[in-house]
Order: C-alpha cells, then structure tokens, then sequence
C-alpha cells in the first residue's frame, strides 16, 4: 500500500469539503446533479472518443497501481541474477534450467529461458527490448487516459459554468433566484478543476513514475541476462548492476 497516495487524497477531499464549509458554502453548495452530468459524465464521454478499447481497459487495470504499485525491489532482483551467474559458472547454462519455472515474473522467466536455451547475447538483447518497448509504451497510453481526462475535465467546467449562466439570465426577473443559480453555475467549474488537479493529473503522474521504475528494473534484468550468457564473472555483475540502485 502506498501511504502517501492514501493521505493525498485523504488531504484533498479534507480540502475541498472543509474549505467549502469555512467559506460557508456548505456541504449542499458542493452538489449539483446537473454540474455533475455535465463535467463528470462529459469528461468520460471525451475521453471513450478518445480512446481505443484495449487502452481504456489497460487504464483500468494499471490505476490500482496509485495504491498497490508493482513490487520493485531491485536489491533482491540483483541478488537472484549473481546466484544465478555463480551457478552458470560452476553448473554450465542448463544448471539453471530448474529455476525458470520458479519466476513469478513472465518478464524474467522468458529471459531466463532464453539464456538457458543458450540463445546469442545479442538476440537476447533485441528480444528483450522489444518487449520492454512495447509494455512501456501500453502503460503510458494507459495513464495518458488520466491525462487527458484531466485535461478535458476543467474545459467541460466552464461549459457548465457558462450553461448555468444562461439559466440564470432567464431568471433575472426574479432577483430570488439569481444568488442560487449564479452559485449552482459555478459548482461545475469547482468539479472540473478540483477533479483536474486533485485526482486526475496527480493519478497520472503517478502512474508515469510507477511506469518508469518498471522499465529501469527491467533494463537491469537484461543487463544482468546478458552478463550470465556471456559468462562474466559474479562480482563483476554485481558491481554493474548496483549502479541501478541510485
């Protein structure tokens, strides 16, 4: 569990709602079923044109990743791939044949078994990258769908802003209603930004950061697959890859 991203939006609905009641706005003045049609259920809309069906889906599956990011520890990776070297320098490749199986991880357990196969280093490397390259570049269109809801979502604010607007305009004949609807009007704009900066881009740039560290700790699997293919020294390995650490 990522406590961080727990206590921000903890902070961020504390924010909004206990700045709506010190302003003396109120719970009510927060909801508007009309302001919430057009911003909530508009951005959504916005951003399915947007989107293909396999991105959007992908985008649902990574955002629990705010919370639950992928284990990355780097320390214990390393410390598999030089057991693994010292066991290839002692056993030969096929001495790790047992331990493919074991991997958790597709990434590594494909890689692995390329080594053990005894395909070329260099093959090894291509293959490999080309996947990194293509997981890489699916999680990123998945959290630019949080992006571009973001982007969309405070546009759409001001258009209900503006459509509550001419509502009141129709009404300036009776001055009652005109404190009530020009405050309705603007409960859309306050969706659209505060989804926008408090939860959308943020989610976003999240997701970006989980993304990345996956990618570096997968260039240092296949660095560290390389290493064992060409048969370099365990010590050697080690020191490489500990500069993957900082």
């Amino acid at each position: 569990m990522d406590r961080l991203s727990l206590i921000g939006v903890v902070l961020a609905i504390v924010a909004l709602i206990g700045g709506s009641v010190l302003k003396g706005a109120g719970l009510s003045g927060l909801w508007n079923p009309a302001a919430f049609l057009i911003v909530i259920v508009g951005t959504v809309a916005a951003i399915l044109l947007q989107t293909p069906m396999v991105t959007f889906r992908r985008a649902l599956r990574i955002v629990r990743w705010v919370f639950q990011p992928p284990s990355q520890d780097r320390s214990a990776v390393i410390g598999k791939i030089v057991q693994w070297s010292s066991v290839a320098r002692k056993q030969g490749l096929l001495g790790l044949e047992a331990e493919v199986q074991a991997q958790p991880d597709p990434f590594l357990r494909k890689g692995l078994q390329m080594v053990v196969d005894g395909v070329e280093p260099e093959t090894i490397r291509q293959m490999l990258e080309i996947e990194l390259a293509g997981q890489e570049h699916s999680d990123l269109a998945a959290a630019k769908v949080f992006e571009g809801m973001g982007i969309y979502a405070p546009t759409l604010g001001i258009i209900g802003a503006v459509l509550g607007l001419m509502a009141v305009m129709k009404n300036l004949a009776d001055p009652s209603k005109l404190g009530q609807g020009i405050a309705a009007a603007f409960t859309a704009t306050i969706y659209g930004i505060g989804a926008a900066n408090l939860m959308l881009l943020p989610v976003a740039s999240k997701l970006k950061g989980v993304i990345n560290g996956q990618t570096q700790e997968r260039d240092m699997i296949i660095e560290g697959l390389i290493a064992i293919a060409q048969g370099e020294n365990p010590r050697n390995i080690e020191a490489r890859l500990n500069g993957f650490l900082h």
